[in-house]
């Protein structure tokens, strides 16, 4: 006897064994078959999951639809050590006991890393699972796992070799908290209030939003256009406070209807001064160190040096003031860099880092969705944002100034480079600073100039987009023919904001390292938003827990809540109380197998076949309807319609199957049929009589069964727990296991 309700808290962990124990998530290679493979984005390996992660729900969708078709179906799963991500948290961590990464040498504090991670790494993993996700576990792999470590290796080395990679003195996105480079990329831009400063440069007045930065000029640019300074250029201005000539040169970046149209050049202190100084063989100034402080400089004062900027900006328009080089200052609305990972205002700086040059490895890249061999759905909007990033590409710098991570794979010889300053924390080295034309080696021991013995690796790690931009072809050369079978992969499913970050990536590593693309589809997911649309987040107070949604209603409620009605790459507005309707349906769904499965006790009503005799009009059209139902849920599902397919699965089983079809049934079945006298039965006896109408019942229970049980087949990439243990529960069904059944065809 079947419970009442669905009591998924009960069912959904005994069935996930099932599934792990039968072995159902690991493909086996079918030469004779196409097969089917998505990578899973990989999610920090030591974080718990949000609701941004509980949309993997669209990829689960696809790997068991494509299971059901009969393909050989990979899910690849993975986890990443997430470089600065988890160096940051655990610095959080830190901080709560007192203590700071400058504390420890490099060694204990990696060691501390590991640990802190370890202690965390199958949160994701567990709550993965508590999800439904049907990844093939047997080939999990961690980013830090030797074999992936030295597949990187491999790839840098090999870039160097074909003269992609280079170490240059460029301006990064320097964070002074993290105390790293970042990317473009990873540099939040974010309008904020400051001041515009004009100066008296003697014969020029310039405005500026830095004057700390004054101390670090080499030139006053003009726009050649601009008729008012046609006179000046080629003459001196004087930099205020420390009376040092500086030329006037002209520049067509300066804007003439920004400030005075004469912008102070300070090459280490910003990427358009930086340009104009390379182009004018100007020399870059540094004054400011690696924590944000001002150094000790001729040019610097005293009263300065010390300071971190804002102390420095502060002090400096003070002694501009005092001076009568503070010509006005007014309020400017801007926008400002800063550290996407804690917030701090990036500083520009220039750092000796390691480049790879990328401009042939995107062009092939743009060229690759050009002529189709990857789609990107939907196509015209995230295909344009694709080419406009591919197609302005400069070169990435891989260098992170963190310990979190594989170090790069270079070496300084000591006695061949006198210049380089190592940065002793506890005894350990921390970091070194080497000088821009420092000489290197791609491997330790002895030095190949001067056989010398006094190397030192390359303190910078790999940025974490340069593993994870290898990931599909790494992880899938650690199991033998997966590679050759399996790649390139079939889908990539990501948020938009990743579409630079890591898909741009694994195109250009993917093309670079195989000669074929990494998968054939990028697939565009919706966003997780609350229900008055705003963007989940920590602050806001507005994030829902998918682990606590899934102890209170069930993982089907909430996979069927993040999917349902969801339009193609819109935003999803997630509630309780949308979850809670779902679990509504998982009911719903329930007590109709209760209705069937009472039905069929104790009857051998035959297996459905089309055009069998005894069909009523109604049985007729709800097959007609079902077909319709097949057709365009399959269709749905190929061109990635997600929210489509869910929608017209609720309303056909709830609606046009339980509302009207089975009320029809009750209807005619107990009223009409079993209690209507019959005069050409009169004198039988009641039983005989029953049992007669009974049988003449059982085409309709035919098609009862067979329109439930190809419900359950269409519903279950979606909501796989209940669906598989309602099928469980149905007797004489050949197909044991609902997850490996053969997706429904429709009937001719």
């Amino acid at each position: 006897m079947m419970d009442k309700v669905f009591k998924s808290a009960e069912v959904e962990g005994k069935i996930y064994k099932m599934w792990e124990e039968g072995r159902y998530f690991t493909p086996k290679s079918d030469k004779s078959k196409k097969p089917f493979s998505i990578i899973l984005p990989l999610p920090n390996a030591s974080d718990p999951m949000h609701m941004g992660h509980a949309l993997f729900t669209v990829e689960d969708v696809l790997i068991r639809y494509h299971r059901m078709l009969g393909e050989p179906t990979l899910w690849l799963p993975g986890g990443d050590h997430a470089g600065i991500e988890t160096q940051y948290i655990f610095e959080k961590h830190l901080a709560k006991i007192g203590k700071s990464r400058f504390d420890f040498d490099r060694e204990t504090l990696y060691n501390l890393i590991w640990e802190f991670t370890q202690k965390n790494k199958d949160i994701n993993k567990d709550q993965m699972k508590r999800l439904g996700f049907s990844m093939d576990w047997t080939r999990y792999h961690y980013s830090l796992e030797p074999e992936i470590v030295e597949r990187v290796f491999e790839t840098f080395r090999k870039l160097h070799s074909d003269g992609l990679i280079y170490r240059g003195e460029r301006i990064v996105n320097f964070c002074t908290k993290c105390g790293t480079a970042f990317s473009e990329l990873e540099v939040n831009y974010v309008e904020r209030e400051d001041k515009l400063y004009y100066l008296d440069y003697g014969t020029v007045q310039i405005a500026t939003t830095r004057p700390e930065t004054i101390f670090a000029d080499v030139a006053v640019a003009v726009n050649p256009t601009d008729i008012k300074y046609k006179d000046l250029i080629g003459k001196k201005a004087t930099i205020p406070l420390i009376n040092v000539e500086i030329p006037v040169i002209t520049s067509e970046e300066i804007d003439v209807k920004f400030g005075t149209g004469a912008l102070k050049v300070t090459p280490g202190y910003d990427a358009v001064d930086f340009e104009i100084g390379q182009r004018n063989s100007l020399e870059t100034l540094v004054i400011i160190d690696r924590r944000g402080k001002l150094l000790a400089s001729p040019r610097v004062p005293s009263e300065i040096v010390g300071l971190n900027v804002k102390q420095a900006r502060e002090k400096t328009v003070e002694l501009l003031k005092g001076t009568g080089r503070l010509v006005k200052e007014e309020a400017l609305n801007h926008s400002v860099g800063s550290c996407y990972r804690c917030g701090t205002t990036i500083e520009p700086m220039v750092i000796p880092q390691w480049f790879v040059r990328v401009k042939s490895l995107a062009n092939k890249a743009i060229e690759a969705i050009k002529n189709g061999e990857t789609e990107i759905v939907p196509e015209k909007r995230f295909e344009k944002m694709y080419f406009d990033w591919m197609e302005n590409i400069k070169d990435w710098n891989i260098s992170r100034q963190i310990v979190w991570g594989p170090r790069i794979p270079v070496w300084y010889c000591l006695d061949c480079n006198p210049g380089i300053v190592i940065n002793e924390i506890n005894g350990g080295v921390q970091s070194i600073i080497v000088e821009k034309d420092a000489t290197y080696q791609l491997s330790g021991g002895n030095c190949e100039s001067c056989g010398g013995s006094r190397l030192i690796q390359e303190t910078d790690t790999f940025d974490t987009w340069f593993l994870s931009g290898q990931w599909p072809v790494n992880t899938l050369k650690a199991k033998e023919g997966d590679l050759e079978y399996f790649y390139p992969t079939s889908v990539l499913d990501t948020l938009w904001d990743i579409l630079f970050f890591w898909v741009g990536r694994m195109m250009m590593l993917g093309i670079y390292l195989t000669g074929k693309v990494p998968f054939k589809t990028v697939h565009i997911h919706s966003r997780v938003v609350d229900k008055q649309g705003v963007k989940m987040s920590k602050s806001k107070g507005n994030v829902l827990d998918p682990i606590l949604m899934v102890d209170k209603y069930g993982a089907d409620a909430l996979r069927m809540a993040l999917v349902i009605g969801v339009a193609p790459a819109s935003d999803i507005a997630i509630s309780e109380e949308k979850i809670k309707g779902q679990r509504n349906f998982s009911n719903k769904l329930w007590n109709i197998s209760r209705f069937v499965l009472l039905n069929l006790e104790g009857k051998e009503v035959p297996w459905y076949e089309d055009g069998m005799d005894g069909l009523t009009a109604e049985d007729k059209n709800i097959i007609q309807q079902l077909n319709g139902l097949i057709r365009s849920t399959t269709r749905d599902l190929d061109n990635y319609r997600f929210g489509s397919a869910s929608e017209n699965l609720y309303q056909f089983i709830w609606h046009e199957f339980a509302d009207k079809y089975l009320e029809i049934i009750k209807e005619r079945r107990y009223k009409n049929v079993l209690f209507r006298s019959n005069p050409r039965t009169e004198g039988q006896t009641t039983a005989v009589m029953a049992k007669k109408v009974e049988k003449d019942f059982y085409p309709t229970l035919s098609v009862v069964r067979h329109v439930f049980l190809n419900c359950l087949k269409l519903l279950h990439p979606f909501m796989p727990f209940v669906t598989e243990e309602i099928w469980g529960k149905i007797p004489g069904v050949y197909e044991k296991v609902l997850m490996v059944s053969k997706w429904p065809e429709v009937e001719k």
